[in-house]
């Protein structure tokens, strides 16, 4: 079902359609936007400026001759519109377009703030977290598993059917490394260079010193110390809000001959070369910088080749599209990992990467040092014990993932609306109350065709940012953004509390008003509870 905002843009493109008669379409779609001040209207369109040079006309000629049109064709939706500037059209809606935008969203029920349908739905491997099975998951990587399952549950909601996944990096040298950690846990021995310190290698070792394991079946001990690794991430993430539906073995990767079927497609089709003793991937002639190597010389695989393994497995497994969600020292991986798929006669298309960068826990406007088990990091588990997995969350998800996040400790604990996780749930918990404040049956009286709301500047306000929830989601869908709905939360939170201000609900005077803003209060309710499911973000009845 169209929402208000789409009604209305697709009438401006009818009125101009209506104009052309014939003459050539622009090459781009009309923009319809909310002006900066209230006085230019509710909403401009460069729609007469896009229209001028294939009537062969000046801009604000056009722009009066769609005036006109939009006046005819909107009749009892505007009040007046306005040419401005070399050729914008301001709009100026009637009380009655609110009235029924307010409605329509109202009656959307489950569809509440869904976008249109895409032109063309697309099976996405949503691929996050991934981190190396030797030691917790760290507040670093607790932004990308809200990004990614944000991500991911923005993308499901936009129609796409979504897979996330976990990739376990579980053979190699950090793993030869871990198991030697254990081991010299276990005998009291020295550690191996570059191995595992931390409490937590302690617990692990004396837990399987208790299941009777040998120290010195490093085999074993690696196996066995990763499952361990993985259950303890497994219920990490399950408490931040994130479940994966597949879990990925680079070892079983290896082990299926998958890595080797890999290797051999790329050398059956030229692009593979011998070396001063080692086995290269002719990546050049895919744009990479140089030629990268995928077997070194003591015979040992690289990661590239075990990559580009596990994107064709996922590939061959059904998806359409591919996306990474990495650390910020993946910048030089990208191309060459594109490069891979194309070797394999894939679309390096079908791969997009999200590089994160850095998280930095601060408290007191120093780094914190939280950690009492792993002496020099901060665990996600740590991190939500102190600030809750809501705040968290949010915290990691209201900036762009390409920019660094300083996440304030003392701010993520406040509970006043200086913490913007806070002042949306509050929002929420407040139209909770004046529900209950209500009474009994207080949902059920709240009006749904809005007929009796007055429609006074700040319930306008409100029920125009409400109408934005569809290309907000659609925008955060196509630009994998979650930080734009946390940014639309905290607009929809700071216009309801202007419209409570404003506006008596309860005992409101005239007949239906006080039933017409209580519906107003529902739908906000709803918006906000649909923007926050988005991020993994609780909406909570009270605070």
């Amino acid at each position: 079902m169209p929402d208000p905002v789409t009604e209305l843009r697709s009438a401006v493109e009818a009125a101009a359609s209506a104009l052309r008669d014939g003459a050539d379409p622009p090459s781009s779609q009309p923009t319809l936007e909310r002006p900066p001040k209230p006085e230019f209207g509710d909403y401009s369109t460069n729609a007469a400026m896009l229209l001028a040079p294939s009537l062969g006309e000046q801009p604000r000629g056009t722009a009066e001759k769609l005036a006109e049109e939009l006046g005819r064709s909107l009749e009892g939706t505007v009040e007046k519109v306005e040419v401005a500037g070399p050729g914008f059209l301001n709009l100026f809606l009637s009380a009655d377009w609110y009235r029924r935008a307010a409605g329509e969203l109202a009656v959307a029920g489950e569809d509440l703030g869904r976008p249109s349908e895409p032109n063309t739905t697309e099976r996405i491997n949503v691929e996050f977290v991934s981190a190396n099975p030797t030691g917790p998951i760290t507040a670093a990587g607790g932004r990308g598993a809200a990004l990614g399952d944000s991500i991911a549950r923005i993308l499901e909601f936009a129609g796409h059917p979504v897979t996330r996944e976990y990739y376990v990096n579980d053979r190699g040298g950090q793993i030869d490394r871990f198991a030697a950690s254990i081991s010299a846990r276990m005998t009291g021995g020295s550690l191996p260079e570059d191995g595992y310190e931390g409490d937590y290698v302690v617990e692990i070792a004396k837990s399987l010193e208790q299941e009777g394991v040998s120290p010195d079946d490093l085999e074993d001990l690696g196996r066995r110390g990763i499952a361990l690794i993985l259950a303890t991430a497994e219920e990490t993430l399950l408490r931040y809000g994130v479940v994966f539906d597949t879990w990925s073995s680079e070892r079983a990767l290896h082990e299926s001959g998958a890595v080797e079927r890999a290797l051999e497609q790329a050398r059956e089709a030229g692009h593979v070369y011998e070396s001063e003793g080692a086995t290269w991937l002719r990546t050049t002639s895919f744009g990479d910088d140089k030629d990268r190597v995928l077997i070194r010389s003591d015979g040992d695989p690289t990661y590239l080749l075990s990559d580009m393994a596990y994107h064709r497995d996922k590939l061959e497994r059904g998806s359409d599209r591919l996306i990474d969600v990495v650390g910020a020292d993946h910048h030089g991986y990208v191309e060459r990992l594109r490069a891979a798929l194309a070797v394999l006669g894939y679309d390096p298309d079908a791969l997009e990467v999200a590089i994160m960068q850095l998280v930095h826990v601060v408290e007191g406007g120093e780094r914190a040092q939280m950690s009492k088990r792993s002496g020099d990091f901060v665990t996600l588990d740590e991190l939500i014990d102190d600030i809750g997995a809501d705040a968290a969350r949010y915290f990691m998800l209201q900036r762009s993932h390409d920019t660094t996040v300083d996440l304030d400790l003392e701010l993520a604990r406040k509970t006043s609306n200086e913490n913007p996780v806070y002042y949306v749930q509050y929002a929420h918990a407040r139209i909770a109350s004046i529900l209950r404040k209500a009474g009994e049956g207080a949902e059920e009286r709240a009006a749904a065709d809005f007929a009796a709301l007055p429609a006074e500047p700040s319930e306008r306000a409100l029920i125009k940012r409400l109408c934005e929830l569809p290309d907000e989601v659609a925008d955060a869908a196509t630009r994998r953004a979650p930080h734009r709905l946390c940014a639309y939360s905290t607009e929809v939170a700071r216009d309801f509390h202007a419209f409570y201000r404003d506006c008596q609900v309860v005992g409101a005077d005239g007949e239906g008003v006080e039933e017409a803003r209580l519906g107003l209060c529902l739908l906000t309710k709803r918006t906000i509870a649909r923007t926050l499911g988005l991020l993994g973000i609780s909406a909570p009845e009270s605070m």
